[in-house]
């Protein structure tokens, strides 16, 4: 299966996933020079930080960790590791995952390093995708999962519900971005300022702040004021509605 992962952990068969407490990527490499991030350098390792032991119970004060090696033709094209949330306490990584040939798609790995779900890959080289964040976003009790495809080029706002062990899209929107060529960093993300989840991005043309919700049957969004980095920021802060 193309995409499989190579776990190393600590943990015997079988244990069950603790709380994840970190997350970080590691073997960096520029076998995939896209440099949609500002530079050349992707990583081919995950690191996910774990305070469970090897019987597959809590420890109180040593973590654990295991290590996710990607095959040769694939590389983690992110600025770092998400911990997510994904309902009944199943705690987990969200991270960009490429293929050299495929282009990105959004991965979630648990705590021993299997991926537990993955979106499709973009489908061409050089395509990327950029997180804006997890929560139940229409109150219905599942997570779901939200990034821009290709934030650069297609501009399309993605969601995607975790259910049964997989993400299902669920809604998709045109005309919004998170990221320019070129940053090391990704704007915006996930707010809630009392009236539930709101995602903050940038329109396509990058002029207007947008904070857009879903509704469990489609995305509506709001202006909240001209785009600029410090706008994003306060509206993150819930210091711009």
């Amino acid at each position: 299966m193309r995409g499989a992962c190579l776990a190393l952990s600590l943990w015997l068969p079988g244990a069950a996933a603790g709380d994840i407490t970190d997350a970080y990527y590691d073997a960096p490499t520029t076998r995939y020079a896209h440099g949609v991030l500002g530079d050349d350098v992707e990583y081919g390792g995950l690191v996910i930080v774990s305070d469970q032991d090897r019987e597959g119970t809590k420890a109180s004060t040593d973590r654990h960790r295991v290590t996710v090696r990607l095959p040769q033709d694939h590389v983690f094209e992110d600025i770092a590791p998400r911990l997510v949330d994904l309902g009944d306490g199943m705690q987990a990584v969200m991270v960009v995952e490429s293929d050299m040939q495929l282009g990105a798609q959004l991965a979630i790995y648990n705590a021993l390093g299997h991926k537990l779900a993955e979106t499709p890959h973009i489908g061409q080289r050089n395509r990327w995708l950029a997180p804006i964040g997890a929560a139940d976003l229409d109150g219905d009790g599942y997570v779901e999962v939200a990034y821009i495809d290709r934030p650069h080029l297609a501009k399309t706002l993605r969601i995607w519900r975790f259910v049964d062990g997989k993400l299902v899209e669920v809604a998709a929107g045109k005309g919004l971005s998170n990221h320019r060529i070129g940053w090391d960093y990704i704007e915006g993300g996930i707010r809630d300022c009392g009236q539930g989840p709101e995602m903050i991005v940038a329109t396509g043309d990058w002029r207007r702040v947008l904070a857009v919700t879903f509704d469990g049957k489609g995305l509506r969004s709001r202006a909240l004021g001209r785009y600029s980095a410090d706008a994003i920021k306060r509206a993150m802060e819930c210091r711009l509605k």
